[in-house]
């Protein structure tokens, strides 16, 4: 049964309250249905304030996230979709740094091959546009299920070759 308004903003609160982003997902449904775009704005806000706070820590410590630790995996989600805000708002520079720590920041191999694709392609300063038209494959990621773009054509895999970053 929908939450009401009220009942809705105590969940999110308690969420917040325990840096429990993954609730906060679970709620994101309910709250674009319920709340105008302002309302979104901040809770999208307090998503990536958690995650950032999140990422402070376990870079700290330091150790690497576990996608299969469910705060882990939606830190990673709330990191990589601003990264890839950054890159949309053509902020290639801030997404490329953004990248670079994503591909380091998880015990997932698939996950950190994948943001190097990202960190090399925006460190070539190649628009996002190009980056989803040449590089990602974009159908196979979507059969894939994951939230972040996880496929990619033959020429990333030359791209990886010929790059600094690759030959690490």
């Amino acid at each position: 049964m929908p939450l009401n308004e009220k009942e809705l903003k105590e969940k999110i609160l308690d969420a917040q309250e325990n840096s429990d982003i993954a609730s906060l997902y679970i709620l994101e449904q309910e709250a674009l249905e319920l709340f105008d775009e302002d309302t979104m704005s901040g809770f999208y806000t307090n998503i990536l304030d958690i995650a950032l706070e999140r990422l402070t820590d376990a870079l700290g410590a330091p150790r690497v996230m576990d996608m299969s630790e469910v705060q882990d995996f939606a830190t990673l989600r709330a990191l990589y979709e601003y990264a890839m805000e950054h890159y949309h708002a053509n902020s290639i520079k801030d997404a490329s740094a953004l990248f670079e720590v994503l591909s380091g920041l998880s015990n997932d191999e698939n996950f950190s091959l994948a943001l190097k694709f990202h960190w090399i392609a925006s460190s070539e300063n190649l628009s996002l546009d190009d980056f989803i038209q040449n590089i990602a494959d974009i159908d196979a990621t979507q059969e894939a299920g994951t939230f972040y773009i996880s496929t990619f054509s033959k020429e990333a895999q030359k791209m990886l070759n010929s790059s600094k970053i690759g030959g690490k």
